[in-house]
């Protein structure tokens, strides 16, 4: 006979502790709180009032491809690339939520969608979509090292946005010199 003993909460038993937007990762990553607002348009490559160019340190093209899509898929929140250990890239938010926060959201959802291909024998990680109440969050493999993970508003249209990323993750990985995904 098998017995079963109660779960004891132990010291993580409470919520998870919050990271203030803007703050450092604890790697050593960069602030990536919103600069000072400027009246003065921003010229190519540079970023917005609300996340500076340097949010994409060497990779303006980049960060094209994101407005791109966004611009292309109506619906589209914003996008985040981030490296499949959740450290951010770069993105093209504006508003909330934070863009570390869906880097972080983005690696995990790659190590579950990971972990259910090896345990179906379906093959290497390459698109994960969760479907929430208020929205979609789309995680696409750019390389075995970085992830597009994109956030969408309930009415988008999702086969328009599959169809749109798929394409994007082949030329973020070329721009980012990641290499494609295997």
């Amino acid at each position: 006979m098998t017995r079963v003993q109660g779960i004891r909460p132990g010291p993580s038993a409470g919520p998870l502790p919050r990271r203030e937007p803007g703050a450092r990762l604890d790697s050593g990553g960069q602030d990536l709180s919103p600069g000072p607002a400027t009246d003065q348009a921003p010229g190519p490559g540079a970023g917005t009032a609300e996340y500076p160019a340097d949010t994409y340190p060497g990779h303006p093209a980049a960060h094209a491809e994101l407005i791109a899509l966004r611009d292309r898929v109506p619906g589209v929140r914003g996008c985040v690339i981030a490296g499949i250990d959740g450290v951010l890239i770069g993105h093209d938010l504006t508003a909330d939520p934070e863009p570390l926060n869906l880097a972080a959201l983005a690696a995990a959802t790659f190590r579950l969608g990971r972990q259910s291909g090896l345990a179906l024998r379906h093959g290497p990680f390459r698109e994960l979509t969760v479907r929430s109440q208020k929205g979609y969050f789309s995680v696409y493999a750019v390389s075995d090292a970085a992830l597009l993970a994109v956030l969408g508003d309930d009415w988008v249209n999702v086969n328009r946005l599959h169809q749109e990323a798929r394409p994007v993750t082949e030329r973020l990985a070329d721009l980012l010199h990641v290499g494609g995904t295997t």
